[in-house]
């Protein structure tokens, strides 16, 4: 990988991350349309991630700490274990369960089978389907943040899981599942950065160790993209959470049926290889 090609792919993951569009996908089809065809593989993608969870980091700088602070007072006896934060704290750290025990049972698959790209053309077909349903019936008449409970945290945590699937997204799954348990459009989304910022820290680090082996990219490019991919990623959390305030996710739904349909004619017509 050039580092042109890691500029470009920086730009890509930064831009889609938060979206719920599916960066994995993203990175993987344009990585084979515009280098050598080749995918810049489950390390890379994950890796940089990074750049773009460390812009939520630094977006919900405030909120993180806070709860972190009041999480691990409340554990050692210094603050009241039935504040919204501490809940909101131990809600993120079970509902990241899922995606870590089924990340680890099916990590073969993750970085081999499930990266072929009619998986991914049927979950971004899928999941744009499953989207605009949420949107649609979602009461939103659950409250903020603060008042999610156990057992929705809990369900969170495997819609979040669901995204190890290349074309799924992190986001939409996330924020699907929070539409249809009946939170509001922001509540869903600010819910789905805060749960991805242990699995993604998590899948980031523990595929560190596959940079530069075999034919994943070498150190330069990754830092590069990850570097990138967190001030576009940063703008773009901005962005979003603006736009749902006042805006519903068809604009999304749109967008990942017509990727859908190109991405299948690629395939169909050999520009792209399954």
């Amino acid at each position: 990988m050039g580092w042109l090609d890691a500029i470009i792919l920086g730009v890509v993951q930064g831009l889609t991350e938060f979206l719920p569009i599916s960066s994995s996908a993203h990175v993987s089809i344009v990585g084979q349309l515009f280098f050598e065809g080749r995918d810049p593989g489950a390390a890379f993608t994950a890796v940089t991630q990074l750049g773009t969870e460390t812009a939520v980091l630094v977006y919900f700088w405030k909120d993180i700490t806070r709860i972190i602070k009041r999480w691990c007072l409340a554990l050692v006896g210094k603050h009241p274990k039935d504040d919204p934060d501490v809940r909101l704290g131990w809600l993120v750290i079970v509902g990241s369960i899922p995606i870590v025990v089924l990340g680890l049972l099916f990590q073969d698959a993750i970085d081999t089978s499930l990266r072929n790209l009619w998986v991914t053309v049927a979950m971004l077909a899928g999941v744009a389907i499953i989207l605009a349903i949420a949107d649609h019936v979602g009461n939103r008449n659950r409250g903020q943040l603060e008042d999610l409970t156990w057992k929705h945290g809990i369900l969170l945590g495997f819609f979040q899981a669901a995204a190890l699937i290349p074309g799924v997204s992190r986001s939409g799954a996330t924020i699907s599942g929070g539409l249809f348990l009946g939170y509001d459009r922001p509540t869903a989304t600010r819910y789905a950065f805060l749960l991805a910022v242990p699995a993604v820290f998590g899948s980031g680090l523990y595929k560190l160790k596959d940079i530069g082996a075999d034919e994943s990219a070498a150190w330069g490019p990754t830092i590069v993209a990850t570097l990138i991919s967190f001030f576009v990623g940063y703008a773009v959390i901005a962005w979003l959470l603006r736009y749902i305030s006042t805006h519903n996710f068809r604009l999304f739904v749109v967008y990942r049926l017509a990727t859908a349909a190109l991405v299948a004619v690629l395939i169909l017509t050999g520009v792209l290889t399954a």
